[in-house]
């Protein structure tokens, strides 16, 4: 739904990717189910938009004769639009262990980046008029991958390439879509300081112009113009919180280099503000062995130690080597600024929340908790859609 009361009138939504389902029929069979009680709560009487997830297998059907049709007519029935696509997770996203694997497979690859063509496609065909669209991507690839030899200007070059056909989707259809990619701990991109040298050193470089400037069409003047309007980055608030970003500091970074927030998710991470004998404890009943619960650990002196998943870091902690403030990549329901003896990073999501009031910091809102399937019982709370809707409407306060 438009929020026009804000600066830029961005729309805000949630993420399916939290409705399990990999087929394009497993997909649209729960959005069938989900979305109607959702948009009667929280935007009964005006179009409400939605951020569609899509897994490989259910992008290549969607391409099938007539499918996009039928469903985009789905979509008008129940005065539903599509303005974002979560092109994220290729493979399988519940019900089994997911961990690493979600990069998988990453911009190193061809397949990524035909994968991410045909979701920009499908986006193209589906938004409304006037509406600019986004994908959200993978951050390039897991940390360790990164250090094989080529492997930067590889992924570089493919999401250059990615860019020009961006370029000609508008060219023929006149619909924008920009790329959404996504710093998460652990990864190639994984903070704003090292997403901003990325976009600068590599994507805006004079070699991507005149890769683009090739690839597209465009004269090379248009084409670093060209780069910034079609790539940029999804902030997840999760994420950045853990990272122990400053919410008002990493978006002015973003903003001064010229990079662009196609996408803004809405999400908290769980925060331990000082790690003790019981934090394992309470812990443990996130560790639920599907994704990967990276934890990032701040000492009182400000050293900063990363650990890929919630078992490493537990190890730290039994050989007394954890000290000070814990924060974990596990997306919590918005709306809890308490898990029991557990805090979340809800002061961060209001510090953004309160940027996103005064300035217009991204055209697309997103509520993203995804873990409503695994999180402990005493926090899963309510049915799924009476949950969502609830971080929606919580949202849409918070955002006056």
């Amino acid at each position: 739904m438009r929020l026009d009361h804000l600066p830029g009138s961005p729309h805000l939504t949630y993420c399916t990717n939290i409705h399990a389902g990999e087929s394009w029929e497993e997909i649209e069979a729960s959005l069938r189910i989900h979305v109607p009680p959702i948009k009667a709560a929280v935007a009964p009487d005006r179009p409400f938009g939605l951020g569609l997830r899509l897994s490989g297998i259910a992008a290549d059907a969607l391409a099938g004769a007539g499918t996009r049709e039928r469903f985009a007519a789905l979509l008008a029935d129940q005065d539903v639009y599509v303005f974002t696509i979560n092109a994220f997770p290729y493979g399988p996203f519940h019900g089994t262990r997911v961990k690493e694997e979600v990069y998988q497979p990453d911009w190193t690859t061809n397949e990524r980046l035909r994968f991410t063509n045909l979701a920009a496609d499908h986006l193209a065909a589906l938004l409304p008029a006037g509406v600019i669209g986004s994908v959200s991507t993978v951050p390039g690839c897991f940390k360790l991958r990164a250090a094989a030899p080529g492997a930067v200007e590889a992924m570089a070059a493919r999401l250059v390439d990615h860019a020009a056909h961006l370029v000609r989707i508008e060219q023929e259809t006149g619909r924008r879509i920009a790329l959404a990619i996504e710093p998460e701990p652990c990864c190639f991109l994984e903070t704003i300081e090292e997403s901003v040298r990325f976009f600068e050193d590599q994507l805006f470089s004079v070699a991507s112009r005149e890769r683009l400037a090739a690839a597209s069409g465009l004269a090379r003047g248009e084409a670093e113009a060209a780069l910034r309007a079609h790539l940029g980055i999804c902030y997840d608030v999760c994420h950045a919180a853990v990272e122990f970003e400053e919410p008002a500091g990493s978006l002015r970074a973003l903003a001064s280099a010229g990079i662009a927030i196609p996408k803004l998710q809405l999400s908290s991470a769980i925060r331990i503000k000082a790690v003790d004998e019981q934090t394992e404890v309470r812990l443990r009943a996130f560790d639920d062995g599907v994704y990967l619960h990276q934890v990032v650990e701040r000492r009182p002196d400000g050293r900063i130690t990363r650990h890929p998943d919630l078992g490493p870091a537990f190890a730290g902690l039994r050989s007394g080597e954890a000290r000070g403030e814990w924060r974990v990549h596990c997306h919590v329901p918005i709306f809890l600024e308490d898990l029991g003896g557990l805090g979340t990073t809800q002061d961060f999501l209001r510090a953004v929340i309160a940027c996103c009031r005064t300035e217009a910091i991204s055209p697309h809102l997103e509520v993203e908790t995804y873990t409503w399937d695994v999180l402990p019982s005493q926090h899963a709370g309510e049915d799924k859609a009476a949950s969502i809707a609830r971080e929606i409407a919580w949202a849409a306060e918070a955002l006056g």
